[in-house]
């Protein structure tokens, strides 16, 4: 953009000169570097806060995949980077032994129910202690949670969506044994419900940025087209601004400046679900400041958008 004004300035000014409306004096032939000068301080330096330009990038929340209990897989129904539904079969544990369980509960649970209604009804004929029909009692609750506790147990041997997306990578068979152990998860959900926008923005220029501001993006993803949105908020803390808990006194490190995060909305649904996780772009938000060079930043990012047609980087 700006080889492209100094052009039209040149152009113009040579024009002026071979019509003969100016002579090309010292002033004039000075004048280029002194537009350079002006349009660096007065407009393209100015727009770090009025429009400043950040990498976008799309990111989705995963789930890593645990089942609740431990069994060996019996029915692997999904498939990779299939859409699913909430609530949709994952995969199936071999039920039998969880199943066995809520069995002998249940009988259990019967025959204490009926030793209960044998007491009591000794009891209110005075021929029955009430520590009795107390005990049985305490029997029937303790049976009662044993049996929702092992019910819950045979419901997990299916293992369901947490919610709208699809499953990566799926190397699960039928046959192989899982465990209900957080460090091994077998898949990793992606979760397409919500559909996240990053977009790194310089500190130096960070503070000009807000909440319900402006924001255009042009993404590799979708060249030649500019997504509109706003900004959400803010992040208020990057990872080196960290402090970890340890027993060690503070380690003196390489302090850097980084970028703070803003998170986006975009405006167009459909093409926030169609973006893949992973997907990057420019992205350029337009604050209250210096408003004047809002134009020449939408011009330079639908440059950018023409450019992803050939660009890949």
């Amino acid at each position: 953009m700006m080889i492209a004004l100094m052009a039209l300035y040149l152009a113009l000014l040579f024009t002026l000169v071979w019509v003969g409306a100016i002579r090309l004096n010292t002033f004039w032939k000075a004048s280029p570097l002194i537009v350079l000068l002006l349009l660096n301080i007065g407009l393209f330096i100015p727009m770090g806060w009025g429009a400043p330009q950040g990498t976008a990038l799309v990111y989705r929340n995963a789930v890593s995949i645990v089942p609740d209990v431990a069994g060996e897989v019996v029915d692997v129904p999904v498939r990779p980077n299939a859409p699913l539904k909430q609530g949709d079969i994952l995969f199936k544990i071999d039920p039998t032994p969880y199943d066995a369980q809520v069995k002998a509960i249940e009988a259990q649970l019967k025959l204490s129910s009926t030793r209960l209604t044998q007491m009591t009804s000794l009891y209110e004929r005075d021929a029955g202690r009430g520590f009795d029909v107390e005990q049985r009692q305490s029997e029937v609750d303790q049976l009662k949670a044993q049996l929702q506790n092992a019910q819950w147990n045979f419901d997990k041997t299916v293992v369901r969506a947490p919610a709208d997306g699809y499953v990566t990578n799926v190397a699960l068979r039928k046959g192989a044994r899982v465990g209900n152990l957080s460090a091994a998860p077998v898949m990793a959900f992606i979760d397409t419900s919500a559909t996240h926008v990053a977009v790194e923005i310089d500190q130096i220029t960070a503070r000009y940025v807000a909440p319900g501001q402006a924001v255009e993006i042009a993404f590799k993803f979708a060249p030649g087209r500019i997504a509109t949105g706003k900004v959400e908020r803010v992040l208020q803390a990057v990872s080196t601004g960290q402090t970890q808990v340890s027993g060690q006194a503070a380690t003196p490190k390489g302090i850097a400046t980084v970028p703070f995060v803003v998170n986006v909305g975009l405006d167009d649904h459909e093409l926030a679900a169609r973006l893949p996780a992973g997907a990057t772009g420019t992205a350029a938000v337009f604050t209250d400041h210096v408003k004047v060079s809002h134009i020449i930043r939408r011009v330079l990012l639908r440059q950018i958008a023409i450019l992803n047609y050939v660009v890949p980087f």
